[in-house]
């Protein structure tokens, strides 16, 4: 039998060619049989071999059910671990390449396995390795590229969520909403989010391939990006004509809280009458710190809060001390999720502000990064989350009040962001 990799099947070995003559080798055909004969034995031998190791163990995890039913409901009983050691008994004992047998990538892939099987994709188990590469993320030093990547839930792909200004990612021409289809010839299909950006990151000076299918190409788009370290301040801001402030935030982690507090400052110090906040692209971050920042621009009141699995709740609440005095558009669009959606989603209930764009994510759960022992971690989403209105938005988004679709072409041709047009505009309205 001939294995066709490409295609994932078993062809038939090809059928004898009758004699010359048109009469049958009735030798040839006995030979071929009587090989076929003892192939197949040795088959069956195998099988029968494996079928009963399992055939047993079935028997056994019975046995254990009818004698402690409460322990077969958990992950580590008698039973699991039996079959456990059987199925290391049986890669060692038939798997064809002893190179590949890693123990420790078994474990933690056994590890990962737990977590995955609860089919959340934002539950992640990290090893020791991709934990402290999260940690260095968070603080915005890193060697890469310098573009933000989530996940394309409607095609279970990773796509280019945000590209930050004067790094190789930009440099390289992606763009926001690229779909990364593959990494160094890897199809990232079936990866998680942390492997798929563990494979774009790397060393300094060193390449990465990529492929990317953008909408409206004819074709994948093949990208070779120069990694370097990447210092990336998480709020950018500037003053516009007419005293209009600016302000970006592409995450919120550790730093953004001082950054943006900077920010504000400045531009309020330089005469600000209105100001834009950008959180186009802004997958979220942590809780703690989009609450600071909320602090920065709402009232007295609530902020958000949370319900857990057991209907505890947790509320996060703003003083009015510092709310902001001056008019507010903010600019949101499909990658505007979790963090934003909250910051988005107060302002919007207290109508602090005009929110300009097209809706957002749609990420209402929040997620708790638990630190093991042994320098790897869990991150479990723990609970869903309410805006200040009772509102959960998960799977749903937050609608623009000024509906305002990206113009693409104006801003990769002609260098005009046309929805930030759309936000002076209102804020010179309301400065008027």
């Amino acid at each position: 039998m001939q294995y066709n990799g490409e295609n994932n099947y078993y062809d038939p070995a090809p059928v004898p060619a009758p004699s010359p003559g048109g009469q049958n080798n009735k030798g040839g055909v006995f030979a071929l049989g009587l090989l076929t004969g003892v192939i197949v034995m040795t088959l069956v031998g195998s099988i029968a071999y494996v079928g009963t190791k399992i055939y047993r163990l079935a028997e056994d995890k019975a046995a254990s059910a009818q004698a402690d039913e409460a322990a077969a409901d958990s992950l580590i009983n008698d039973t699991t671990i039996e079959k456990l050691n059987m199925l290391e008994e049986i890669v060692d004992d038939y798997y064809y390449r002893d190179e590949d047998i890693d123990t420790d990538a078994m474990i933690e892939g056994m590890y990962a396995g737990v977590i995955d099987s609860l089919g959340d994709p934002y539950s992640v188990y990290y090893t020791a390795e991709e934990w402290q590469a999260l940690i260095a993320d968070t603080q915005g030093i890193y060697d890469g590229i310098g573009a933000m990547v989530s996940l394309d839930v409607t095609i279970g792909l990773p796509k280019i969520s945000g590209v930050i200004a004067g790094t190789p990612a930009e440099e390289a021409g992606l763009r926001e909403n690229d779909i990364i289809y593959m990494v160094d010839g890897e199809i990232t299909r079936g990866y998680e989010l942390t492997e798929v950006t563990a494979m774009i990151k790397g060393e300094a000076g060193t390449t990465v391939h990529l492929t990317i299918y953008r909408q409206g190409e004819d074709d994948y788009l093949e990208m070779d990006v120069v990694r370097r370290k990447i210092e990336s301040p998480t709020v950018n801001y500037e003053m516009y004509d007419n005293d209009i402030g600016y302000i970006q935030i592409t995450e919120f982690d550790e730093v953004t809280a001082d950054q943006f507090t900077e920010a504000l400052a400045v531009v309020k110090g330089s005469g600000a009458k209105g100001l834009i906040l950008d959180l186009r692209g802004n997958p979220g971050g942590s809780l703690p710190i989009v609450v600071d920042i909320a602090r920065e621009i709402l009232p007295e009141g609530l902020i958000v809060y949370t319900e857990d699995k057991y209907g505890q709740k947790e509320e996060y609440s703003c003083d009015g001390k510092h709310e902001l005095d001056i008019p507010l558009v903010i600019l949101i669009n499909g990658n505007s999720a979790s963090a934003s959606e909250i910051l988005a989603g107060a302002v919007k209930d207290y109508g602090k502000g005009t929110l300009i764009g097209t809706t957002t994510f749609g990420k209402g759960i929040v997620q708790r990064v638990l630190p093991l022992t042994d320098g790897t971690a869990l991150k479990l989403t723990i609970s869903s989350y309410y805006t200040p209105n009772g509102n959960n938005i998960h799977g749903i988004g937050i609608e623009p009040d000024i509906e305002c679709e990206f113009d693409s072409d104006a801003y990769y041709n002609e260098g005009v962001d046309n929805q930030l047009e759309r936000a002076i505009e209102e804020i010179e309205r309301k400065i008027q």
